[in-house]
Parts: C-alpha cells; sequence; structure tokens
C-alpha cells in the first residue's frame, strides 16, 4: 500500500488509508466506511479542532483588515458589516471541510484515540 498523506487526502476528502475513498458523506459528516478500502470511520472524532483552527486563521486577519480600514477611512459601520460579515462566513465554510479532513487523516495517520482513564491500582 502507497503511502498517503493525511494533509492532501484530507483536503481532497479523501480516505486517509488509501486516499481514494469519499471521506464524507455530507458537507461536514463523516462517512461511516470507506467506499473502496472499506476503512471504519468510526474512530474518526476532530470534535471542535477545525472550527477553532479555521476561526484563527480566518478571524485574525479579517480583524486586521478591519482595523486597518476603520484607521485608514473611517467607513460608516454599515460598510464592514457589508464587507466582511460576508467575507468571513465564505472563508469560514471554504475552509472547514479541508481542516476536518485533515484533521482525521492526522488522527488516523497517528492512531490517535479518546482518552481512558486506567482504574487498576
Amino acid at each position: 500500500m502507497t503511502h498517503v498523506s493525511p494533509f492532501i487526502a484530507g483536503v481532497k476528502g479523501r480516505c486517509p488509508r488509501c486516499g481514494e475513498g469519499c471521506l464524507f458523506s455530507g458537507y461536514l459528516t463523516i462517512a461511516p466506511s470507506c467506499s473502496n478500502c472499506e476503512l471504519d470511520f468510526s474512530f474518526a472524532d476532530a470534535g471542535d479542532g477545525p472550527a477553532f483552527f479555521v476561526m484563527s486563521v480566518v478571524g485574525f486577519p479579517i480583524v486586521f483588515a478591519a482595523l486597518l480600514l476603520e484607521v485608514a477611512a473611517t467607513p460608516p459601520l454599515w460598510v464592514h458589516m457589508v464587507l466582511w460579515l460576508p467575507l468571513t462566513i465564505v472563508l469560514c465554510m471554504a475552509l472547514l471541510r479541508p481542516f476536518k479532513g485533515v484533521l482525521v487523516g492526522l488522527q488516523f495517520k497517528h492512531a490517535a484515540e479518546e482518552a481512558r482513564f486506567n482504574d487498576e491500582h
């Protein structure tokens, strides 16, 4: 089996093991298994990670640009709403799926699992 990059497979929305089957069954819904190699995706739980990274990647530049515009031109508030709100929504929606795919790919590559407590003393 060839090596599949979790970054390339994740961005493309492909299976982290074979790189061929679809990782998603909906926009952000992880499929039950790979249609190509039948890998069970029940291990996949990216949690809030994708949202945090997307908010960081999109939020900081948007806020910086909005502040620059405010200082440079002092436009009315509606200009900020018309300009920055749609841009923020579009960028977040465009990046959320690839980020989730990459995190699931990295989870598979590193065999990451939910933490478990060991009750043995």
